[in-house]
C-alpha cells in the first residue's frame, strides 16, 4: 500500500502564464517531491521520484512484498527496450506469482525482482489493457509508456483503492490522495478556493453522506471510477477513459440437489482468496468487529497464520460495543486478540485530523473507531484483512428484504398505488403503516438510492441556500438502473450499493483510515472469483423473511462459532445522538457552528436550529447533524484554513 503522484506537463507554449513556473523542470520536482510528502503516511518507507521529457512520478512506499527490491517509481521494459515503462503503483495484485510465471512461459517475459508490479508492466506489455482483468487484487497505478509519451492509469474492478484526476493549462497530474492535487494547483492550473467548490457535489454529500464519484467537493478534482483506465498524454488535455469492468448479477436457480455444491463453492472460493491475501513479507492481522464477515476472514486466515492477532474497538457507553462479541470471536477460533476503547475526549479531539485524511467530508460516524482500531493495530503488524464487501455481494442489508415486504403493490395498477401514497402524507408521522404506503407506493428507481438516507428535499431546502431541485440522487443512480433494467429487485440494489455505498463511504473510510496510519488493509470478498460466485446466487440464496446473507451463513456454518452466525449486524456503533447531547461533543458541534466561514454555503442558523432542538430532546438531528458538522470542519481546513491538524511524521519500522 502506497502514494503516488504523476504530473504530465501541457507542450510547451500551451501553459498559461498563471500555472507558475510551468516550464521549469527543477520547480516541477520541487512541486511533486513535495505534493508527495503531503501523503507519507501512505508510504513513510521510501521516498522516490523519476522524471522524463514532459512527466515527473512521485511514490511513497510501504514494503510489503519484496521489500528489500521492488523500489518505485518501478522501470522495466523487454530485452529490446530495456526500461521502457516506468511504473508507480498503489496496493497489491494477489495472483502475481501465477501471473509472472504466464508471462515467462508465453512471452518469455524476464523479472528483476520478486514483487507483484513487475507484473502489472510486462502484462501492459504483452496484453494492453487487457492484463486488466487478469489482475486479482486492488489496484491504482500510472504507467509512464517512454515510447509512446504516454501515460496510462488504471483502478481495481471495485475501487479499494483510489485515484484524484486534475487536469488544467499547464497539465495534467494523478494522485492517491486529492491533498497533493490541491498542491500542486497552482502548477496545473485550477481553483482551490470557494470559487472552486462543486455546489452539485456538495447537494449530492448532503444527501448520500459521501461525495459520489468521480465527483469531489473541487470541481477542478474528479477520481477516475473504480473498474476503469485512462490514457493521459501532453496533447491530450482531456484524459480518455474506458471501462473495463461491468458488473453483472446472473442468478442461476439451486435446486434441492444441487443446494449443498453451491454452499461448498463459496467456501471453497473465500479460502482461496483469503490465502493469495495472506501473501506478504510482513506480518499479517485481521480486523474483528463480532460479525459473521470479519469473523469468516478472521477464521480462514487462522489456517494461514496459527498466530494471528485480531483487534477491535468500542466504546465506553453500554449497547455501543462488540468488544465483548468480538473477543469470544476471537477465544473460540483461537486468534489473540487486542482491544481499543475510544472516549469521547478521544474522539472530540482527532477529528481534525481525521477530516484531513478524508480529503473528501464522510459523514458516517464509523470512520472514528476504525481510525483508532488501525493506529492499535499498526502497533503490532502492518498488514490487516477485513470482511468490507460481504453485504454488497451476498445480500447482507437488511433494506434488501424490503422488496419481499412491498411485493403486494406490484398487483396493483400504478394509479392505485400513487393514490395510496398521497393517503399516507397526512398520516402522523410514526403511525404504524404510514412508512409502508408511502414507499409501496413508489418505484424502486424512486425509493432506493443506497443505504444512506441523510436529508429530504424539504429538509435540503432549509440547510443549503444553493439548493436546486435538478440535483437529485437519479444524477447519480439512473444511469446504474439503466444497466440494470431487467434484473430481480434485490440485485438491482446490489449494483446500486456496489457503485454509491461501497467505493462511496465503506471502502473510502477503510483505506483512508488504515492509510492515515500506515496500516495496509485487505478485503478478501472484494475479489473478482468471489464475486464470481456471489453474482449467480438467486433472491432466495440471498434473502428470506427472516434473514440476509442466507447462502453465505450457510458456507460458513462449518468456519465460524455458533454465537456469530445468526447475530444481527451492527459494525462499529457510534453513540452519536447520546454525545451530541452533553459533554465534549456537543461543545466541539456549537464551537465549529459558531466560527465557520462556510455560510454562503449552508445555511449557519438552520444547523444551529437543528443543534438546539437535538440538544433540548424535542428530535432526533443526530445524522443530519453529523453531516453537516463534518462538511464544516471540511471547509474551515482545505478552505477557510483557519484549522490546522497536527500531522506527525510517521515513525514506523520498515518491517513488523
Amino acid at each position: 500500500m502506497c502514494g503516488l503522484l504523476a504530473f504530465v506537463r501541457a507542450p510547451a507554449g500551451t501553459a498559461d502564464p498563471a500555472a507558475a513556473d510551468s516550464g521549469d523542470l527543477t520547480d516541477i520536482v520541487t512541486s511533486v517531491e513535495r505534493a508527495a510528502h503531503l501523503m507519507r503516511h501512505r508510504g513513510p518507507d521510501e521516498l522516490g521520484t523519476w522524471t522524463g521529457d514532459g512527466v515527473a512520478l512521485g511514490f511513497n512506499r510501504l514494503s510489503i512484498i519484496d521489500i528489500e527490491h521492488s523500489h518505485q517509481p518501478l522501470r522495466w521494459g523487454p530485452a529490446e527496450q530495456t526500461d521502457r515503462y516506468v511504473l508507480v503503483f498503489n496496493g497489491e495484485i494477489y495472483n502475481y506469482l501465477e501471473l509472472r510465471e504466464e508471462l515467462a512461459a508465453t512471452h518469455g517475459a524476464a523479472f528483476h525482482t520478486d514483487g507483484d508490479g513487475e507484473a502489472i508492466v510486462a502484462g501492459y506489455h504483452y496484453w494492453g489493457a487487457d492484463v486488466l482483468p487478469r489482475l486479482r487484487g486492488m489496484f491504482a497505478f500510472a504507467l509512464w509508456d517512454t515510447v509512446r509519451g504516454e501515460l496510462f492509469c488504471a483502478r481495481d474492478p471495485f475501487g479499494i483503492k483510489p485515484l484524484f484526476m486534475a487536469s488544467g493549462s499547464g497539465g495534467t497530474v494523478v494522485g492517491s490522495e486529492k491533498k497533493s492535487l490541491l498542491d500542486m494547483a497552482a502548477l496545473v492550473g485550477f481553483d482551490v478556493g470557494d470559487a472552486g467548490i462543486d455546489r452539485r457535489a456538495l447537494q449530492h454529500y448532503t444527501v448520500l453522506q459521501y461525495v459520489p464519484e468521480p465527483e469531489t467537493l473541487h470541481r477542478g478534482v474528479r477520481r477516475l471510477e473504480s473498474g476503469c483506465w485512462a490514457r493521459i498524454s501532453p496533447d491530450r488535455p482531456i484524459p480518455e477513459i474506458t471501462r473495463y469492468f461491468k458488473p453483472r448479477f446472473d442468478a442461476t436457480p439451486i435446486s434441492r440437489d444441487t443446494e449443498q455444491a453451491r454452499y461448498d463453492e463459496i467456501t471453497a472460493v473465500l479460502e482461496d482468496s483469503v490465502a493469495k491475501h495472506m501473501r506478504a513479507d510482513v506480518t499479517v492481522g485481521a480486523f474483528l468487529s463480532g460479525g459473521i464477515d470479519s469473523t469468516a476472514i478472521a477464521a480462514l486466515a487462522m489456517r494461514h497464520n496459527p498466530k494471528l492477532i485480531t483487534f477491535t474497538t468500542g466504546f465506553e457507553r453500554e449497547g455501543f460495543s462488540e468488544i465483548d462479541v468480538a473477543a469470544a470471536s476471537a477465544e473460540a477460533i483461537g486468534a489473540r486478540h487486542v482491544v481499543k476503547v475510544v472516549s469521547p475526549a478521544e474522539f472530540v479531539a482527532a477529528l481534525p485530523e481525521i477530516v484531513w485524511y478524508l480529503d473528501d467530508p464522510v459523514a458516517d460516524p464509523a470512520l472514528v473507531p476504525l481510525y483508532f482500531i488501525a493506529a492499535e493495530a499498526r502497533k503490532h503488524v502492518k498488514v490487516v484483512l477485513s470482511g468490507e464487501g460481504a453485504d454488497e455481494l451476498f445480500g447482507g442489508y437488511t433494506i434488501y428484504r424490503e422488496p419481499l415486504s412491498l411485493r403486494p403493490f406490484n398487483y396493483l395498477p400504478a394509479p392505485v398505488r400513487r393514490s395510496m401514497g398521497k393517503l399516507s402524507k397526512p398520516l402522523p408521522d410514526g403511525m404504524r403503516g404510514k412508512s409502508l404506503l408511502h414507499r409501496g407506493s413508489l418505484t424502486l428507481e424512486e425509493r432506493y438510492y443506497g443505504n444512506a438516507r441523510s436529508f429530504s428535499d424539504e429538509q435540503l431546502r432549509a440547510v443549503l441556500p444553493g439548493f436546486s431541485p435538478e440535483w437529485t440522487h437519479t444524477d447519480v443512480t439512473a444511469p446504474l438502473y439503466a444497466e440494470s433494467a431487467g434484473w430481480d429487485p434485490v440485485s438491482r440494489m446490489q449494483h446500486i450499493d456496489l457503485f454509491t455505498w461501497l467505493r462511496g463511504d465503506i471502502l473510502v473510510k477503510a483505506d483512508k483510515m488504515t492509510m492515515a496510519n500506515s496500516l495496509e488493509l485487505r478485503v478478501p470478498f472484494l475479489d473478482p472469483e468471489v464475486f464470481a460466485v456471489a453474482s449467480r446466487l438467486p433472491v432466495s440464496a440471498k434473502i428470506t423473511r427472516t434473514t440476509t446473507k442466507y447462502a453465505l451463513r450457510r458456507a460458513l456454518e462449518p468456519i465460524i462459532p455458533a454465537h456469530v452466525l445468526h447475530r444481527p449486524k451492527l459494525g462499529f456503533p457510534v453513540p452519536l445522538r447520546h454525545w451530541l447531547r452533553a459533554g465534549e461533543l456537543l461543545e466541539w458541534a456549537y464551537a465549529t457552528v459558531g466560527a465557520t466561514g462556510a455560510g454562503h454555503l449552508i445555511d449557519v442558523a438552520a444547523v444551529r436550529t437543528m443543534l438546539d432542538e437535538h440538544r433540548a430532546g424535542t428530535a432526533d438531528h443526530s445524522r443530519r447533524l453529523w453531516t453537516m458538522l463534518i462538511f464544516l470542519l471540511w471547509h474551515a481546513i482545505f478552505v477557510e484554513r483557519s484549522v490546522i491538524p497536527q500531522i506527525s511524521e510517521p515513525t514506523y519500522p520498515v518491517q513488523i
